[in-house]
């Protein structure tokens, strides 16, 4: 899920928001370094440069160049999963799933260029990519936890310790389901209002994507 925001920033004491106001800071240097001349030309040193921090800052973020353009925060997913497990009983998982999406993404609309070129760089490194969609398929199994939790027993939540691979085996068809269509609406509403973003918001766009689900999807009428 490509949700790094900077409302994902604003809670915690005065020492975490600047550690994350710094990895953000990274993350836009690499993509935007990495757009304008191509991902295998752009260096650690010139990422720390532009983000105005040394190289050993860079490593206390991330093990390698290539982690800093998966540009998932991993206090995303964890916002994501502590609302969707506290939302009211009385909302549907999709409902349940839609509002704790729609209060991260909140201030999507300020991060859509960073979005969009990150899109072009992925698509110009195909071994980024690949990078990308594993990290996208571990944030899919917690996600499917969490849906799993609040659904109830039996649905398949692993206990903690047990592998990625045993915890994804365990999960339920249902909240598998779920949490990979939550993903992809999160990618699909991203990509198409950064192509449109003229004619709505993104959250009326994002909303629009999560009401078709809800309907099941029903074919639109006639042109």
């Amino acid at each position: 899920m490509q949700l790094m925001t900077e409302g994902s920033a604003a809670g915690g004491g005065l020492r975490e928001r600047k550690k994350r106001a710094t990895r953000a800071a990274l993350t836009e240097a690499a993509v935007r370094l990495a757009a304008e001349h191509g991902a295998e030309r752009v260096t650690v040193e010139a990422i720390s440069a532009a983000a105005g921090v040394s190289v050993r800052t860079f490593f206390n973020y991330f093990d390698t160049r290539d982690d800093v353009f998966v540009l998932t925060g991993a206090e995303t997913g964890a916002n994501v999963r502590k609302a969707l497990l506290a939302a009211s009983a009385r909302l549907s998982p999709l409902e349940a799933l839609r509002e704790a999406l729609t209060a991260e993404l909140a201030e999507a609309e300020q991060r859509h260029e960073l979005w969009r070129l990150h899109g072009e760089v992925l698509r110009a490194a195909p071994h980024l990519l690949v990078r990308v969609l594993a990290a996208h398929l571990a944030d899919e199994t917690e996600l499917a936890e969490a849906v799993a939790e609040r659904i109830g027993p039996g649905r398949g939540a692993a206990p903690p310790g047990t592998s990625h691979e045993e915890r994804r085996k365990a999960l339920d068809l249902y909240p598998r389901v779920l949490a990979a269509v939550a993903v992809t609406a999160v990618r699909v509403s991203v990509d198409h209002w950064c192509a449109r973003q003229e004619e709505r918001s993104f959250r009326e766009v994002f909303q629009e994507v999560f009401a078709l689900l809800a309907a099941g999807l029903p074919a639109p009428p006639p042109a």
